[in-house]
């Protein structure tokens, strides 16, 4: 078998089964172990703390083309993506290593223009950049790690609950219809523009507010990089749940509304927004409205496990919407060889 056939998320499988084979309760390395393979960070019991982790690649190519990003953006995303998956576990970030392969005839400003990106969305969560490693190499490859603590409260995908709602912070659908626009699809004025630009290659990851939902009581919850309807299947089957999602409650990015014909399957598979989708019960999800400082929507509810489809989408009159089209996974057959530009 191909990884084209056994996919992304059958290769982590395959990976959690090796090394489930081989973890021993002996060794204290697996005994502090609280959170593995298969969700957004890796967590463990480190004295007094319990300690997060989380590491993200980038390949050009396949995840950016330097003729539409700039290094100024490209730096911020490097490091978003992974405060991203460290928001979505309700933690604090605290240290990045950033590792690099580049071609030696990358220029010297473009690399300081990089980092200097990079460090003002650092400043703005209190990261500092610790090390890394460089290399050199034929295409550019990024590689960030994010290591943080948790102040007690564990974000997880595996712990959704029957009769729990579903919610989502922000709006969707503005970094797909920006990826989009950068592809030559379509064109707009000045200031549109800008604003689909900064959604797709300048995301904010929601690091505050994903302590403050960890603080209220939720216990479920992923950024949404691969899409809704994809990031919210991966929840429900870490829970052994499915969900019931109403198309017409999912917050769509009113620029993306105004302008793309197509908005509803740009907010639903799109991807790459990273705001936090995730599920409690009514009264934690109204607080959570009070409690932050962007839109939160309820989307639909955890329902009872129905398969094969972990997802159901539904229109305003409860009907069931057919769909086929799934969010970005790695080798699979069918799926575009590229995710970002």
């Amino acid at each position: 078998m191909k990884l084209s056939e056994l996919g992304e998320f059958g290769l982590i499988d395959l990976i959690h089964q090796i090394t489930d084979k081989f973890k021993s309760p002996r060794q204290l390395s697996w005994q502090q172990l609280l959170v593995g393979i298969g969700d957004d960070a890796t967590v463990w019991q480190g004295g007094d703390y319990i300690q997060l982790a989380t590491t993200d690649t980038l390949v050009q190519d396949i995840h950016f083309d330097l003729n539409v990003i700039t290094w100024e953006e490209l730096g911020w995303k490097a490091l978003a993506v992974n405060l991203s998956d460290v928001a979505a576990m309700g933690g604090v970030p605290q240290y990045a290593l950033i590792s690099l392969a580049l071609p030696g005839e990358v220029e010297v400003e473009s690399i300081s223009k990089f980092y200097t990106s990079m460090m003002h969305l650092a400043e703005q969560f209190g990261v500092a950049i610790a090390g890394g490693n460089i290399v050199a190499a034929t295409n550019i490859v990024i590689t960030g790690t994010v290591i943080g603590y948790s102040k007690g409260a564990i974000l997880k995908r595996s712990t959704a609950r029957l009769g729990e709602q579903i919610a989502v912070t922000g709006y969707l659908g503005l970094s797909a219809a920006g990826l989009e626009m950068l592809k030559g699809k379509v064109s707009f004025d000045a200031e549109t523009s800008n604003i689909l630009r900064q959604g797709h290659l300048q995301p904010v990851p929601k690091v505050k507010e994903g302590q403050i939902l960890a603080g209220l009581g939720v216990k479920s919850a992923i950024d949404i990089s691969d899409g809704l309807v994809a990031d919210l299947s991966h929840i429900c089957e870490a829970s052994r749940v499915s969900a019931k999602v109403k198309i017409e409650q999912v917050p769509v990015h009113p620029v993306v509304k105004a302008n793309f014909p197509n908005y509803q399957e740009l907010a639903l598979y799109g991807g790459e927004d990273y705001e936090l989708l995730f599920t409690s019960d009514k009264a934690v999800i109204e607080q959570t409205v009070q409690a932050l400082n962007c839109p939160v929507t309820i989307i639909g509810d955890i329902i009872e496990e129905n398969l094969p489809k972990r997802v159901t989408l539904v229109d305003r009159k409860g009907d069931v919407i057919p769909y086929k089209k799934g969010g970005w996974e790695h080798f699979k057959e069918g799926v575009s060889k590229t995710k970002f530009t």
